[in-house]
């Protein structure tokens, strides 16, 4: 029992790990603002909560946000980083509850498309109500600079809503599929090496 405790906390910290070397690659998307930045952290996040559980994927997502901090350190008043834990959150959760009671290919998929709509809903609820507020309260920026910076990529984004309609939902839509169409490409792959008794 003690060995195979060891070898699922070193599976999350590898996981974490590789989470943490890939979010270091962000790009931005042309209909987002520059503070939206794509990065392909998540798979190691969803891939770990397929082999390991639900449980194993929040501990890959906050191990990658604890090792992001360490490296880069926050420019966003830890509020880009509270956030990109819940989104990350909000995307695997569901995917892992929903893939560990259906281990098959359709439990994958419903599992990716569920987690999708998760992080598309909930990044647009929290956003809204709390992490954009939040940064232009604790950063000392006006919400017309925010709303300017969306209305540089789309000159439809003129407020909060359409900030949230026209960038944030697509975006996290863009981020959700694309996540979860590597992870399904790489997962059966090395799933042997996740499930492999050490």
């Amino acid at each position: 029992m003690k060995k195979q405790r060891v070898a699922y906390i070193t599976k999350i910290a590898c996981l974490g790990a590789i989470a943490t070397i890939l979010m270091l690659f962000e790009f931005p998307l042309p209909f987002a603002p520059a503070f939206y930045e794509l990065n392909f952290s998540e798979v190691a996040v969803l891939v770990a909560g397929f082999a390991l559980g639900p449980l194993a994927a929040v501990w890959t997502e906050l191990i990658k946000i604890i090792l992001n901090l360490i490296i880069n350190g926050t420019d966003t008043a830890f509020v880009g980083e509270i956030s990109n834990f819940l989104m990350g959150v909000a995307f695997v959760l569901p995917a892992a509850f929903i893939y560990q009671k259906k281990k098959s290919l359709s439990g994958a998929v419903i599992g990716m498309v569920t987690g999708t709509l998760s992080l598309v809903i909930v990044s647009a609820v929290v956003n809204y109500f709390i992490m954009i507020p939040a940064y232009v309260r604790f950063m000392g920026f006006e919400m017309e600079m925010i709303i300017g910076l969306g209305n540089k990529v789309n000159s439809s984004i003129t407020n909060l809503t359409s900030l949230i309609l026209l960038a944030t939902v697509p975006f996290n839509l863009v981020k959700g599929v694309a996540c979860s169409l590597l992870s399904a490409l790489i997962y059966k792959r090395i799933s042997p090496i996740l499930h492999k008794e050490f």
